[in-house]
This record gives structure tokens, sequence and C-alpha cells, in this order.
């Protein structure tokens, strides 16, 4: 069964337990009115204002002031919440994730090396692999998050590797930055892919040393089959997954979450989780154009369709190139440290520049935001020229492109973005996770210093989010306003200390600017009367102590004046 099918299975079956799931989960109402008093309450409306108290009427905020302000409107009725000198704040807008990706951990291995898990070398991740497998007895044996740089052995796993799992069930392990795979031998016999298959188009099968042989790593467009063969989940692992990933992201007080790139089998899915009270949080979903692209645009997909109260499809996703990390984002010049001794090598485009202008245009001029990853210098140019070109042939107002990453960003590139409409989502804790390595590997010290160049948007005016691109890295908002302000790596180096920003404004880059992007400003992303109740209690003021923030613990979180999560 392919992973489209199993989602329709899926869906029949969800349809037919409707009645029953819905009386069993009721989705929870809010409380008449609320009043937060006592506080430090970081509003993040235009002028920033900081006050003491919020009231809350039903799902929207009616006044932010002082606390005796806000009692004059208490009644014997009110729920009162003293905060006790605790810091109030919108809650957090996810700008661009893969949500429910972060629950994939009850499914397989977590194969993550410091600072976010435990594995240091290749026999540690082959023996978490043997204990999965010994969990999990059907099916493929599944690992995230593994990372070739940060290995002992400075390598990444292969089918070799993956074989001394098993030989009889397929195993897949995913590559941290989520640009490729490693199979083992078993999982090539069933995807078919022999020392005779050609690399597919925007993809690379990596190959044994002077042979043609598949050495288990695929790359970008290689890895579709492998990852459609993994997600192909029944209906208690699609459910298991995405609650865990839902209270994830409550419990580090996120109200709005993004998956950036689905099919419509999975979009529908989260969408009625999202109607039954399986997932408490504002969603925001992109179909991927590589997926249902053609169905967009003969308009048998109608995203419109797929909304619902806490869900909307506001953009289409493109993917322009691949990650750094894992050399395959496209860059103007060559890596730092050249790849397998190429030292012309540059990554390579996932679409090639033809395609991506005819693709940009076709869905720019039939009306749909687009959001579009591109890492390296070498893809936003593209990314930019085809838009420039679209724009000059359907001219839009306000477009919002969001360019998704944005990671290698040059001044130049970012003074155009202004212009035409173009707004970055930076992932400004590359600088911690990757700094170092940016530094000593991929880009050199010069590069890595404006890498996510918060500071040059501000510049040129250009309005920016920050996000954190989970399940690649951990779902920590708090972590995006950190690098933002310290830009310090794993191992304590500054990384470009002129594109630091104020916490002030990076805080605004997870919150009011990450619901910009998605048109949803007027609803969401501040404390302000008439919008909803989405707030986040934090047991400390991040601006008091910038330095100690990520330390600060998530003690509520809200939505539409729903509690989704309480810190025991």
């Amino acid at each position: 069964m392919t992973w489209k099918s199993g989602i329709l299975v899926l869906l029949a079956l969800l349809a037919g337990l409707a009645v029953v799931f819905q009386i069993a989960t009721r989705v929870p109402q809010p409380p008449a009115h609320q009043a937060f008093i006592n506080g430090d309450v970081i509003t993040l409306d235009g002028e920033n204002r900081v006050v003491e108290a919020i009231f809350v009427r039903g799902d929207r905020i009616e006044l932010v002031g002082s606390t005796d302000e806000i009692m004059a409107l208490v009644t014997d009725e009110t729920e009162l919440i003293d905060l006790r000198g605790r810091t109030l704040l919108p809650g957090f807008v996810d700008a661009h994730g893969h949500f429910p990706g972060s629950g994939m951990a009850a499914l397989g291995a977590d194969l993550t090396s410091p600072p976010v898990g435990t594995v240091e070398n290749v026999e540690q991740a082959i023996e978490k692999l043997r204990e999965a497998a010994a969990t999990h007895p059907d099916g493929w044996v599944m690992g995230t998050g593994y990372d070739d740089t940060l290995l002992a052995e400075k390598r990444h796993l292969n089918r070799d590797d993956l074989d001394k799992v098993s030989l009889d069930r397929p195993v897949g392990v995913g590559h941290v930055s989520g640009h490729m795979i490693a199979v083992n031998s078993k999982a090539l016999e069933i995807l078919g892919i022999t020392a005779d298959s050609e690399d597919p188009p925007g993809g690379v099968i990596q190959r044994r040393p002077g042979s043609r042989e598949p050495n288990g790593v695929l790359d970008e467009t290689a890895r579709d089959s492998a990852m459609a063969a993994l997600m192909d989940l029944s209906l208690g692992q699609i459910f298991s997954l995405t609650k865990r990933a839902a209270l994830d992201y409550a419990s580090h007080g996120v109200t709005t979450a993004q998956s950036g790139g689905m099919d419509a089998g999975f979009l529908k899915a989260l969408l009625l989780f999202s109607n039954w009270g399986v997932v408490p949080q504002r969603l925001v979903l992109f179909p991927f154009f590589s997926m249902e692209g053609e169905a967009i645009l003969s308009g048998e997909f109608d995203l419109a369709s797929y909304e619902g109260d806490k869900v909307i499809m506001p953009a289409v996703k493109l993917v322009a190139d691949g990650s750094i990390q894992g050399y395959t984002g496209y860059l103007a010049e060559p890596y730092h440290l050249p790849y397998r001794g190429d030292s012309s090598y540059r990554g390579y485009p996932t679409l090639d520049r033809e395609i991506l202008f005819e693709q940009v245009l076709a869905l720019h001029s039939a009306g749909y935001q687009l959001a579009i990853h591109g890492n390296g210098d070498a893809a936003i140019e593209d990314i930019l020229d085809a838009f420039e070109a679209a724009q000059d042939k359907h001219p839009v107002a306000d477009p919002r492109m969001i360019l998704v990453h944005a990671q290698m960003a040059r001044e130049d590139q970012v003074a155009r973005m202004k212009g035409l409409g173009v707004t970055p989502s930076f992932f400004s804790a590359h600088t911690y996770y990757w700094g170092d390595r940016h530094r000593e590997i991929f880009m050199g010290p010069e590069r890595a210093a404006n890498m996510s160049p918060a500071r040059w948007a501000q510049q040129y005016d250009v309005r920016f989010s920050s996000h954190m691109d989970t399940p690649v890295t951990p779902m920590r908002p708090l972590q995006a306003v950190w690098s933002m302000v310290h830009r310090l790596s794993y191992g304590g180096v500054v990384v470009g200390e002129a594109q630091r920003i104020e916490v002030m404004d990076a805080l605004r880059a997870v919150t009011i600017d990450a619901a910009w992007q998605v048109f949803q400003e007027e609803n969401r992303g501040s404390l302000e009367p008439g919008k909803y109740a989405d707030l986040v209690v934090l047991s400390g003021n991040p601006l008091d102590d910038p330095m100690a923030m990520r330390e600060l613990s998530v003690e509520r979180t809200v939505v539409g004046g729903v509690t989704i999560y309480r810190r025991r």
C-alpha cells in the first residue's frame, strides 16, 4: 500500500468513526471571560507596549491595560488568573515547520547528536536502530535526525551499516536536514533502485566509490519513493505521532503550527484532527506543488475546501534547492571545504531555472501566495528572478512571497526583496546548531557571518520571521529568539555579530511578523482587542535577561481562551 492510498484508507476509517469520536473528544470551550493580572504583558502591538493585565471574553481579547483597568471588568463569573509577576505574550506562531513531523520519534529511533540527542558514532546509531526494530517488529525500521558531520566517523550512514540492523526488513533513516535518506539493501530492492537506475531530475543516488552500485544514500528527489514508503502509516501511527507533536508544540507555547509541504491526503487528515480537537493549535498548511500542482492549477484541488475553524491554507510550497549542511544547497560560489574533493562544487537546484519560472508564473498569475524554499544564494537568485518576472506580467500590490530559510541571502538580494514584495523566513537557530560547521566546513567564516541576515533585513525595511524547521531542530521558539539576539554557536563562537538584532524585534519574528507573512496579522500574533486569545505564560521576562531566556519555562499555553497546556 502506498502512502497516498494509506491516507485514503485512513480518511475512510475516520469518517466512519466520526460520530463516536466527536462525542468522545468534545472540543473544549473557553470560559465566558478570563482576566490575567499582575504580570508583565508584552503585547507586541504596533508600539511594543508592555502592560500589566489582559481581559478575555470567550475566544477574543477584549482589553489590555493595567491591573486596575482589567479588575474593573471582573465579575463573580470571571476566571481570574494571577500571573504573580510572570510574563504573558502572544502565543508563538510557527513560521515554517513540518507539523506533525516531531512526533515521528514515537515510531522509530532518535539518531540526533548533541546538543539535541546522544548519538556520537555509527555503532551507536546502529544499536538504536536495533532497539527500534525490536520495539516495532513490523514494517520498516525507521530512524530520524542523523548528522554525518557530528558522527565520529564524519560520514553518512550507508547500506552496509543499515544491513547490520536487518537484512530481511527495509531500514530507512532520515538525515537531520530532511533532504536525504539512507536505506539498507532490502529497502533498495523494494524501491527498485539498482546500479542501472539513473539520477532523477533534482536528485542524486549516491554510489559506492568507483562503482555505480548505490551506497544507500538518496539525496533530494531521489529520496521521494523511500519517503513515501516510510510514511505509509497506519491509522494508529498517524494518530500517535500527531497527538505527540501537538503536545510538544503546546508545551513550548506554540499556538499556531505550520506544515510547510504536504499532499492532499495528509492535509485532509490534519483538517479532521483539527476539527475533532486532536490538534488544539491553529494550523497553517501548505500543499506541495510537486505533489498537487496539476490539481491546484486545474482547480481540482481547492485550497479553501481544506480549511476549517482553526485551519488555513494560504500558500503553495515549492522547493528550489536543498540544505547547506547536506551539501545540496545551491551556491553562487563553491563550498568552503570541497565536497568529495571537487573544489568547484556549488550544490545544485532541485528545479531547473526554466521550470521554476514556469511554476512561479502559473501559480502567481492564478492568484496563489507562494512559499519557496531557498537556502543557497544561487537558488535565492533564481527565486527572486522568477518572482520578479511573474510580478512584471501579473503585478500584485502585496504578494508577500515567502522565501523559506533564505539562509545565505546576500545583501544585494535582501535589498531586492522589499521592492518585489518578498518576505524571508530565516532559520536563525542555524547559527547555534550548525554555526561552527558553517564556519569551518560549509561556508567559511566570512559567508557564515552573514547567514540568516536579520539585520540586513531591518536595514532594508524587509519584514521577516524566524522558525525552527521542526523536526529538523526541536520546536523551541525561545531558541529562535535567543539565536537572533546572540548568534552564538554550540561551540560558543559569535557567528556574525553585525547581524544581531534586539530582543523585542526577535520576539516579533516569532509572533506578529510570522502571522503577517500568511496574512493573519488581524487576528493573531499580538495582544490587542479583537484578536484571538492565543497566549503563552512564561516563568520570567525574556527582556530582563536575554542570555538566560532559553531557560524560561512555559507555564501555560492558551488557544482561543482554552488552556491547552499547563506546567505541573
